[in-house]
């Protein structure tokens, strides 16, 4: 076996990276320390998910209403609330959506289902070619995790779409 190195004096001069280990801390808000009216904590229709939206989301610190905010509310086998996460916050008409970044809480808090919910500065609740691809992505994710993704709800102003009313959802 030959050791003869290719580039003499190369390992002198890029040294490999070291990155040291970082944990990852997250913080999964008990329904107790965000306190939701009975009538919303079972959360199975549109209507009750824009009400939801109105009361936690709209009102959180990191929420923009010029820009697009994608949530997720994560569900237990009842369709009960279990809570909520902000997963990304976009531009005025643009937004990064990935299935990881969905799944992850929903995983670590062990949901049953989700309700996935964005904003459209616009005040137009109407879906765009995107969401619907992102959706049906989203469905497929959530099939290989044995979750069910309930709905996408889209927020106006003033009024809301359902993509699974508008029949965009597929068995």
């Amino acid at each position: 076996m030959n050791t003869t190195p290719i580039f003499p004096g190369f390992e002198t001069l890029v040294k490999p990276f070291k990155f040291a280990a970082s944990p990852y801390e997250y913080k999964v808000t008990a329904l107790r320390e965000c306190p939701t009216p009975g009538s919303l904590q079972l959360c199975e229709t549109p209507d009750k998910a824009a009400d939801y939206w109105r009361l936690h989301i709209a009102s959180h610190p990191q929420f923009n209403p010029d820009c697009e905010c994608l949530a997720v509310l994560l569900l237990n086998t009842r369709r009960k609330v279990k809570g909520h996460q902000i997963v990304s916050i976009g531009t005025m008409d643009t937004i990064l959506v990935h299935p990881r970044e969905v799944f992850r809480l929903a995983i670590v808090t062990a949901a049953s289902a989700l309700v996935l919910m964005h904003n459209h500065p616009s005040g137009e609740s109407t879906p765009s070619d995107a969401d619907i691809k992102v959706t049906r992505d989203l469905i497929r994710a959530g099939q290989l995790l044995k979750m069910e993704l309930i709905d996408h709800v889209i927020i106006g102003n003033g009024n809301r779409s359902s993509l699974r009313e508008l029949g965009y959802f597929f068995a």
